[in-house]
């Protein structure tokens, strides 16, 4: 008799995935690519993720973030979809006769995105007793004894098979050769060799290097006793102990892996799981961790790991990874900034992702040097990362699009610390930034007046000026979309304090360079400092010949003299 319900259940799920292969989502996700540059591109991504691949698993070397890594698979897998183009498929498989080959293959886990999936993966559970474990950051190795004796310890390799390391097992204290008894006649232990730390906080060192270290230290012909006391195992897996884990955990304690049981936390919620990612991640470890692992307490008759060589990861246990430090993201376009002092810097336009959390579209490139040596075009393909944790940067190309797209940046030579003190034609952004900066802090600190109400005035027709608000009146700005009555009566008052402004916050506000405290004085008058030559200003400490032409260049600029004299007249 057919099993009707597990039959409704795959095709339901076929038709789910038939769904999302033809939902718009996809489709907006799909570069703007030609077929040949598609296939360039996706053929190129391909061998580098061959490459970062073949240094993980035959060398222990992390080339990307695990992040990184997880995020270009996924493009590459997409991108495929979206092009209809297969590549082969690059094997990492080392020499048969020299390796052994895992009784279990090392499946690895499926990766949640955020804490809505947990929320989701949570509910489809049979069962809500669950567990939380680090996701230790290590090099995972295989363990089989034999009646009790360690008889096989096998190196990650490519999953399925892996080198002999159990000669080097026999100077890793943290390895037992000899189990306890009673023991079962056969034990098939998975887990991770670690790097032994000291009060490492994940959030402020990533993972320091304890991957490869440890990879190093296994590479090594020999391994000393006193290099393998720095090494930890922590015991994650027993395909072929026990279905329940409180009893795998009991009796891994009573062989003397002791991590095991220490650092798995049963839970009972979503929040539970983020608080427990959390600690692993901000608070002191004895290890480098790269996120955690959920399982469900008790596996499932049906879920139980085989020998038969199934690859596929378990759905008994998932993997929800910290947040991430760096991020593989595809360009979308290329935008130029102009500054208040006519600076340009170029903006990476990105397709959305996620960095410490949080979604990430734009990135500065700093300058147009920067722009032009790096020379990132629409439908490259970057690494992104966190500057001091914070601010997300441009860290590398990876793949470059061909052709190359045409890119057409301003042109340098029209923007200076003078340019643009009236709005015209390709001003907008730069004589913006200026009123900001003139409201600011930092200049005539105008309280409520930022940004968008100097657009909304320039919109309106009112400031095409840098001192224009000086004789915009109430009923113009009632008038303004969004200002209203009350606001019109801020905005003025800010536009007219008791008292005005002094000359020196004048100069300020309209980006006077920065000069030696005593070469402005409460006496110093407009006139006094029109006047002054070059070489007067190098008088001043501080002042070299540089800075002294660009202040004789802003005094002797018309429009700064025609701003000054009116604005100093009205205030």
């Amino acid at each position: 008799m057919p099993d009707c319900p597990r039959i409704l259940n795959r095709l339901m799920h076929l038709l789910c995935l038939l769904w999302l292969a033809t939902s718009p989502s996809m489709a907006d996700d799909c570069p703007d690519w030609s077929r040949p540059a598609a296939k360039s591109a996706i053929d190129t991504l391909g061998k580098r993720l061959a490459e970062w691949s073949d240094a993980y698993y035959r060398d222990g070397e992390r080339l990307v973030d695990d992040a990184t890594y997880d995020q270009a698979q996924r493009h590459y897998r997409q991108w495929q979809t979206c092009f209809d183009i297969q590549t082969p498929e690059t094997s990492t498989a080392p020499a048969a006769d020299s390796t052994l080959r895992h009784p279990y293959p090392l499946t690895g886990l499926n990766k949640l995105d955020d804490l809505a999936a947990l929320h989701d993966w949570m509910a489809q559970r049979r069962e809500r007793a669950l567990w939380v474990q680090p996701k230790v950051d290590g090099v995972a190795v295989t363990l089989v004894y034999e009646a009790g004796e360690l008889t096989r310890v096998i190196s990650r390799g490519n999953n399925v098979r892996g080198q002999d390391w159990r000669n080097k097992a026999q100077a890793i204290a943290g390895i037992p050769k000899q189990l306890p008894a009673p023991t079962p006649a056969r034990a098939t232990l998975q887990g991770e060799l670690y790097l032994r730390l000291k009060d490492h906080i994940q959030a402020d060192s990533g993972s320091a290097g304890a991957r490869s270290a440890i990879a190093g230290l296994m590479a090594r012909n020999t391994l000393s006793t006193d290099a393998g006391a720095e090494i930890g195992l922590f015991v994650w897996g027993w395909p072929d102990g026990p279905r329940d884990i409180e009893t795998r955990l009991s009796r891994l304690a009573d062989w003397g892996f002791t991590d095991s049981a220490r650092f798995s936390k049963a839970v009972d919620s979503a929040q539970a799981v983020a608080k427990a990612r959390q600690r692993w991640y901000r608070e002191p470890a004895p290890f480098a961790t790269d996120g955690v692992v959920i399982r469900q307490s008790h596996r499932l008759a049906q879920t139980t790991p085989t020998r038969k060589g199934a690859t596929t990861p378990p759905d008994w246990a998932i993997a929800w990874k910290h947040p991430s430090r760096s991020a593989h993201a595809l360009v979308t376009g290329i935008d130029f900034t102009i500054g208040r002092t006519g600076r340009i810097t170029p903006l990476l336009e990105l397709q959305p992702v996620e960095l410490d959390d949080r979604e990430i579209s734009r990135v500065s490139l700093g300058s147009l040097d920067r722009w032009q040596e790096a020379d990132v075009r629409p439908g490259d393909q970057v690494i992104i990362q966190l500057a001091g944790g914070i601010i997300p940067q441009f860290e590398q190309m990876l793949v470059r699009i061909q052709p190359r797209p045409a890119v057409s940046p301003p042109d340098p030579a029209t923007y200076d610390d003078l340019s643009c003190l009236r709005l015209s034609d390709g001003c907008r952004e730069q004589f913006l930034a200026r009123l900001t900066w003139l409201s600011g802090d930092q200049g005539l600190d105008m309280a409520g007046i930022g940004e968008g109400s100097w657009a909304t005035l320039i919109d309106a027709g009112l400031v095409q000026g840098l001192s224009d608000w000086q004789t915009i009146e109430e009923g113009q700005l009632r008038e303004l979309p969004g200002v209203g009555e009350a606001r019109a009566a801020q905005w003025l008052d800010a536009f007219h304090p008791a008292g005005g402004w002094r000359l020196s916050t004048w100069l300020k506000a309209l980006g006077m360079p920065p000069a030696a405290d005593d070469s402005l004085t409460p006496v110093t008058d407009l006139q006094a400092l029109q006047a002054r030559s070059i070489k007067d200003w190098t008088t001043f400490d501080g002042i070299g010949p540089v800075t002294a032409q660009e202040l004789r260049a802003f005094f002797q600029h018309p429009e700064i003299r025609r701003l000054l004299t009116t604005s100093l007249n009205r205030s």
